[in-house]
């Protein structure tokens, strides 16, 4: 293997873990938040979900930047060679989603910790709950963007 392969299958693997794990710990955080309110009172569950649940877009974003960067050194089959020029190009294209998507993810969970309490206090104001953790994901569907198209201009 080259090292313009192994550096951007660094790349690759930086940008599933690091989201991956942002998610995993704000998704954890609300459905503790969560399981509180919905032990008063079951019939909130399905608005605890929706909000549990926004966190975890980050780690589908860094997931959707891999499968992309695999598919552009065909990784998935027989790995094309790759220069470490572009090996460095790859990584740099998916930093935007391996830093901007564990931080986001970590800063929309406490935005939904807060929402899970607005939603245990005051049910029918579920959906500016909604709307103050998705302002957040703002953030992390920039850098999305900014490394798909980052990574689709690189040549390999």
């Amino acid at each position: 293997m080259e090292w313009g392969q192994i550096i951007a299958i660094v790349g690759i693997v930086l940008s599933v873990v690091a989201p991956g794990i942002g998610s995993a710990m704000a998704v954890g955080k609300a459905g503790e938040a969560g399981a509180g309110v919905i032990s008063e009172d079951p019939d909130k569950f399905g608005q605890i979900l929706i909000l549990q649940a926004l966190p975890a877009t980050q780690g589908i974003y860094g997931l959707l930047v891999a499968f992309i960067m695999m598919t552009k050194i065909n990784l998935l089959a027989t790995i094309s060679p790759v220069s470490v020029v572009a090996g460095w190009q790859l990584f740099g294209a998916a930093l935007p989603t391996i830093v901007v998507g564990p931080v986001s993810a970590l800063i929309q969970g406490r935005t939904v910790l807060a929402g899970i309490g607005l939603v245990a206090k005051r049910p029918e104001e579920s959906g500016k709950a909604i709307t103050l953790a998705v302002m957040v994901e703002t953030y992390a569907v920039l850098a999305l963007l900014a490394s798909v198209l980052m990574v689709n201009g690189i040549a390999v």
